[in-house]
């Protein structure tokens, strides 16, 4: 993100507005999201689907042994795009509030209060010297009482529900696809299929995907769990592609 002259002395405290009203540090923990590896969401009234890309950085790079969709509760799962070490943390601090919440009140947590709770803390790091911005964005998804739920919080803390998201490099190619192919009344696996094909679109035509290099997560509302896939699950549904 390049900035003008106007733009010096702003960005050298995460306290200071500038003129025009923005927080610069916070444009740059953007520009980090816009770097990471492409993560989408889905939603439809069968269920959710996460769906995230996984690529070999380096040649010595084991990508079979990173994970770049967990699990946060049994109804809730949960991908990044940016800084996988605040990715990390954030996603830690989202299993503790729904443990807690499990210990306390019995039941499972809701995922509007999750969500909340975590963008709750990305924009307190908004706001203290001292401090930086989270550089990620998470896709937060799962069943909320037979109810399917999607979010993404922004490294701002702002968090909005959506029928479709996509997230990281590849966001802006992934969105244009989902606005042209999205319906609402797909089955669960007509929607795992459209998450394949909206990654599928931001690859370069000599890549393609593989079990080993995307990741899927799916809930559905007949069993309202969160669900990852297994190799053997991901390719039938990449052969079907």
């Amino acid at each position: 993100m390049a900035f003008g002259p106007a733009a010096m002395g702003y960005d050298r405290a995460i306290t200071i507005f500038s003129p025009d009203g923005s927080l610069y540090q916070v444009d740059y923990a953007f520009e980090a999201v816009k770097k990471g590896w492409t993560a989408i969401g889905i939603k439809s009234k069968s269920g959710v689907v996460i769906a995230s890309e996984k690529r070999k950085a380096q040649t010595l790079l084991d990508v079979d042994s990173i994970e770049k969709i967990f699990l946060i509760d049994d109804h809730v799962g949960c991908s990044f795009a940016g800084l996988a070490s605040d990715g990390r943390v954030l996603i830690d601090y989202a299993r503790n509030i729904a443990l807690q919440h499990r210990l306390i009140y019995d039941e499972p947590i809701s995922i509007d209060y999750l969500t909340k709770s975590v963008a709750d803390v990305k924009q307190m790091y908004t706001q203290h010297g001292g401090v930086r911005p989270f550089g990620v964005a998470l896709v937060i998804a799962g069943i909320d009482k037979s109810v399917p739920k999607l979010y993404m919080t922004e490294p701002s803390g702002q968090y909005m529900p959506y029928y479709a998201v996509a997230i990281g490099q590849g966001y802006y190619t992934a969105t244009e696809f989902l606005e042209k192919n999205y319906r609402e009344d797909m089955s669960i696996e007509d929607t795992i299929l459209l998450a394949l094909r909206a990654l599928s679109s931001t690859l370069k035509p000599n890549e393609k995907l593989t079990p080993n290099t995307v990741e899927i997560g799916y809930a559905s509302l007949q069993t309202g769990l969160f669900i990852k896939m297994t190799n053997e699950e991901k390719s039938m549904y990449l052969q079907k592609l």
